[in-house]
């Protein structure tokens, strides 16, 4: 170099570092993106081959994510599926694009059915019409899944007064089983599906705040939801023992559906948030297996009270298995959605 002549700069630790950041970044998204392509694709459930010929099955939230998918299985797999919906534009939209994937070939087959009837599980005066129609219109009831639920939302109430999470997840449903009991009782064996979440760990039932007016946490509020789901699918069991209806829940796993449409994620985390659930979580297909699993399987037939993840029975903490605090949040839900005065 001649003397006096400026020298060149040198290769400093800040270029250096972002340099090894991107590497890091883009080898990180690589080896995501191998994961989600090697790793085996989750088995059917084991009910998939079994004809549901001839069954009625009623479906909660089936015009999006967990809820369409097993509308859609159990309608190739020739069952008549009423999608129970509260905005039934997109309902009647989810239910033609169903229909047109399943192909001509198979429609022209027969044997299953595409039904859309509105139901707003947020109002108890819902509820009581879409049973209403039921129970005039359907001489029988097979299988009810209750799939539909509300995540993490902000704080608000049903049309009835009721904390959304713990109305819609838990009272809502509560009160559209017990008024299809007598149709799934004269129709059975039947079956009944309750789709709750492995987050109901993290959940409590506090008897003196059901409705959340003294305090409220999001995440804890769905907990309880997806707890109370599990102990009322307990309860119900047992009560119906000797019927011939089962009563069984369910969690799904970590699917990649607009459930978690409440949540929010800052704008700069949002593309690594979804290459990982794109690697990572569920399909909605895939989360739906246990679901048609438990509502069609041979395998299941009898069984009763139990706990199913990935279709194989799971354990449950005591929590969920408290009979005495079932039994007390059944009289509390039987008066809070107008079953008792």
């Amino acid at each position: 170099m001649p003397s006096g002549a400026p020298a060149e700069p040198s290769a400093g630790p800040a270029p250096m570092a972002a340099a090894v950041a991107a590497a890091a970044v883009l080898g990180g998204g690589l080896l995501l993106v191998a994961w989600r392509w090697l790793r085996p694709a989750a088995r059917p459930g084991a009910g998939s081959g079994a004809s549901m010929r001839g069954k009625t099955v009623i479906i909660t939230g089936a015009n999006s994510g967990l809820g369409r998918a097993v509308a859609a299985e159990l309608l190739r797999m020739k069952a008549r599926v009423i999608m129970g919906c509260r905005d039934r534009a997109r309902a009647e939209r989810a239910a033609s694009e169903i229909r047109a994937e399943l192909g001509e070939r198979e429609a022209a087959e027969g044997g299953g059915e595409l039904v859309v009837r509105q139901l707003d599980l947020a109002s108890l005066s819902s509820v009581r019409d879409f049973c209403r129609q039921v129970l005039q219109e359907e001489p029988r009831l097979d299988v009810l899944i209750n799939n539909a639920g509300i995540f993490q939302c902000p704080y608000m109430k049903t049309e009835d007064g009721f904390e959304m999470q713990f109305g819609v997840n838990h009272l809502g449903h509560f009160l559209l089983t017990n008024l299809l009991l007598g149709l799934l009782k004269n129709s059975a064996p039947s079956r009944i599906v309750v789709v709750s979440s492995k987050l109901y760990k993290y959940g409590e039932i506090n008897f003196e705040d059901l409705n959340s007016e003294i305090s409220y946490n999001k995440s804890f509020c769905y907990s309880r939801s997806k707890l109370a789901n599990i102990l009322f699918a307990r309860e119900l069991a047992r009560r119906l023992e000797g019927t011939g209806v089962t009563v069984n829940s369910l969690h799904p796993g970590i699917v990649r559906t607009n459930l978690g449409r409440h949540v929010n994620i800052p704008l700069l985390a949002k593309p690594l948030f979804n290459l990982v659930s794109w690697a990572f979580f569920k399909t909605p297909l895939e989360g739906a297996q246990t679901s048609i699993y438990l509502a069609s399987s041979p395998e299941v037939e009898g069984v009763s009270g139990k706990y199913f993840g990935d279709c194989k029975e799971e354990e449950l903490l005591p929590k969920a298995m408290d009979d005495l605090v079932a039994r007390k949040l059944w009289d509390i839900s039987e008066v809070m959605v107008g079953l008792l005065k």
